[in-house]
């Protein structure tokens, strides 16, 4: 157990990106914080602060409010080829491609989303998202695991009428993604979780819909993370999405959401993300 002198001395930042760029250590104070916490009975730490909160105490918020980037990978080949009819372009296999989402639209976790009113179509895509904790530029694959600080749930919300429009352009997705991105419940350090072998569900309104691993990934995060960091450089806070799952949407399933209905995104090891999404 810490001595309260030396948990005084621990730094671990409220907000999160702070956290990040602290790397390592303010992981290892965060559980010597957690262990001193768990081993007395004090309702308060050496400094004054309060240490414990009952369930209704707080409003959880996700991880990240709001990312430093938020990018989202397309990596897994199933769900490409479902939602291209099966016709792959040559470039998926030889680069990672991802979009550029909205950072300033991650939603709460249990929060209500109203849907855009430019479209009628709504869909939830099953996905995990890593996030960077150390900065870099032209990263090497072999050292790109070290960039990267934990993983969360992520929802990548997609309006698909307009997506669907919007790409005939030859650029996006833009509106048909912008508007919600859902991140949570939790932040999880990476030496805390077999990501790979992580059972991935999504339930909507309690009925499982939705199965899968990211083990099937064609491009790992570690060549994800080489590939972005191509001449740019990553910032702690950065957020890259896998891609979805194999049948982790209702675009491959021919099932769209309804109004009112709760989706629920479970990652073992990480939780339970619930939004609940109204016209």
């Amino acid at each position: 157990e810490p001595a309260p002198a030396d948990l005084a001395r621990a730094h671990v930042p409220p907000e999160m990106i702070a956290f990040l760029e602290r790397g390592d250590r303010a992981i290892e104070d965060a559980r010597e914080a957690l262990e001193y916490a768990a081993e007395t009975d004090a309702e308060r730490g050496p400094g004054g602060a309060k240490i414990r909160y009952e369930p209704g105490e707080y409003d959880l918020l996700a991880p990240l409010p709001r990312p430093n980037s938020l990018r989202d990978c397309m990596a897994i080949e199933e769900h490409v080829q479902n939602s291209m009819d099966g016709e792959i372009a040559d470039v998926w296999y030889d680069l990672p491609v991802y979009y550029k989402g909205n950072a300033d639209s991650v939603v709460v976790p249990g929060e209500t989303i109203r849907w855009p009113d430019y479209s009628d179509i709504m869909d939830y895509e099953l996905e995990i998202a890593a996030v960077i904790g150390k900065r870099g530029r032209d990263i090497p694959v072999a050292e790109a695991e070290a960039h990267i600080a934990g993983y969360t749930v992520f929802n990548d919300f997609s309006a698909r009428d307009i997506q669907g429009r919007e790409m005939e352009g030859r650029l996006g997705p833009a509106k048909g993604k912008d508007f919600a991105n859902g991140l949570g419940p939790y932040f999880v350090p990476r030496k805390d979780i077999d990501v790979l072998e992580a059972p991935m569900t999504a339930r909507i309104d309690g009925e499982v819909w939705s199965e899968g691993t990211v083990d099937e990934m064609y491009h790992s995060f570690a060549e994800i993370v080489e590939h972005v960091s191509q001449s740019e450089t990553l910032y702690p806070g950065d957020v890259i999405g896998s891609g979805t799952v194999g049948e982790g949407c209702g675009l491959e399933l021919g099932n769209w959401l309804e109004d009112g209905d709760t989706v629920a995104l479970e990652i073992e090891g990480i939780g339970t993300l619930e939004h609940t999404v109204v016209e």
